[in-house]
């Protein structure tokens, strides 16, 4: 099946909102997720897309996130069943936006041709507060995580360039058990797996930052608060 690459993201922070709004959605805030195509080859580097950027540094961008995919299916998800339609194309501030791929077909360590580029699936996407502020919906990032409808990143093994419309080509495939939606269902499971985690936190080609976190986890042995990721300012 061949897969698909529908559009290019790029985006660099912006600050929207106003500043002494009295409800928290409507508040000043700034964030690269609002991104727009772009046509014509893009230069893919180890950090990233040329014209793109990042407001986070601490929790977004780097080379373990150089790149983020998500599957144009979920769109017609949220927009049928949840008559989400203010969530369009790129919405959630996606670099690489593809089709005939799910979080169930795609996998850590997966590695892809694509373009003059090779790219290697390095660990899910965290939902974060970002996207429910971008949409005024406050309960967005749980519904992400919790359908498993997150995306996730490529970290880039060799810089070059892509397009719109080029297709991925599979080059290996070292760890098809922790698919994309399975490391979903450790991480934010309803049941704390510690036997899992500790499996998917020795996955050699996992981010090193989401194996840090699955050991402190680990080692805490408890339930983490998310409350500060999925909700932040937006309480």
């Amino acid at each position: 099946m061949s897969i698909l690459l529908e559009k290019v993201f790029v985006g660099l922070p912006k600050r929207v909102g106003e500043k002494d709004a009295d409800h928290p959605m409507d508040r000043e805030w700034t964030s690269a997720i609002f991104k727009e195509p772009i046509q014509g080859p893009v230069w893919v580097s180890k950090t990233g897309l040329n014209g793109d950027g990042v407001e986070d540094t601490e929790h977004h961008g780097g080379p373990e996130k150089a790149v983020f995919a998500y599957s144009i299916g979920h769109y017609t998800y949220w927009h049928k069943e949840h008559g989400f339609s203010q969530i369009t194309q790129g919405g959630m501030g996606e670099n690489f936006l593809m089709e005939q791929i799910w979080e169930d077909t795609v996998a850590i360590g997966d590695t892809y041709q694509i373009g003059d580029a090779i790219v290697q699936v390095s660990q899910p996407r965290q939902p974060c507060w970002k996207p429910a502020r971008r949409f005024k919906i406050k309960t967005l990032a749980i519904l992400l995580q919790n359908t498993g409808r997150t995306g996730w990143y490529f970290r880039v093994l060799k810089e070059g360039f892509v397009e719109e419309g080029q297709t991925f080509s599979l080059i290996d495939r070292p760890y098809p058990q922790w698919t994309i939606l399975k490391c979903n269902e450790v991480l934010h499971g309803g049941k704390q797996d510690f036997a899992a985690m500790r499996e998917l936190a020795d996955c050699v080609l996992l981010a090193p930052g989401l194996k840090e976190t699955l050991e402190k986890r680990l080692a805490k042995r408890e339930i983490p608060d998310i409350s500060n990721r999925v909700f932040g300012p937006n309480e």
